[in-house]
């Protein structure tokens, strides 16, 4: 693929992201066009449909979380530093937001979803590994916790004049983090999540 296709199938993706985050997967592709500065020919000849482009849009954003957790493991020598700027390098991603989309318009079986899923449960789960090796994360807290903490405070709430929660979920995530820190103030009610029972509930 030329280069300068490569930057318009790039551009097509990021614009796509970016409007299904606000606006939903079922936004008209010639917004998303618009978005992304190209032709809606040029569009559809990198993607079939909607269900191509949001599969794209999955396996991107998969790889930019995956690539910030690596990131934070290798630069980060303090686990639960390293854990916290994950969270919030992942929550710029805006996942939670991007939920519905991934459910309704993403093959999870297929090859490459699956092979970016388990990259990014490795990734998750040294993470979290680390920090409870190094005793600063609470024992009863699972790797599948921390993922259903950062999906639902990255879901926009209903309503359009609350789709702007990114400065609130920064804010809120350090709350969580400051929660998760051992030694616990208390007991977490039911058992540590894992990412595999979160995997049987899709």
């Amino acid at each position: 693929m030329r280069a300068d296709a490569c930057r318009n199938r790039e551009r097509i993706i990021t614009a796509a992201r970016e409007i299904f985050v606000e606006q939903g997967a079922e936004v008209p592709f010639d917004e998303i066009a618009r978005r992304a500065g190209v032709g809606n020919a040029t569009l559809y000849r990198n993607f079939a449909d909607r269900r191509d482009l949001a599969h794209h849009v999955t396996l991107a954003v998969m790889t930019s979380v995956a690539d910030q957790a690596d990131k934070a493991a290798a630069e980060e020598p303090d686990s639960f530093a390293a854990l916290s700027r994950f969270v919030h390098a992942a929550a710029d991603e805006r996942i939670g937001a991007l939920c519905p989309m991934i459910n309704d318009h993403v093959d999870h079986s297929a090859p490459d979803i699956q092979a970016a899923k388990d990259r990014l449960d490795a990734a998750v789960t040294e993470l979290v590994s680390r920090a409870h090796a190094s005793g600063q994360l609470r024992a009863d807290v699972g790797a599948g916790d921390l993922v259903v903490a950062l999906a639902q405070l990255t879901r926009p709430l209903p309503g359009s004049a609350c789709l702007d929660l990114e400065p609130y979920a920064h804010r809120y995530l350090q709350l969580l983090l400051d929660g998760l820190r051992a030694p616990a103030a208390t007991e977490l009610p039911g058992r540590a999540t894992t990412l595999e029972d979160l995997r049987r509930h899709l």
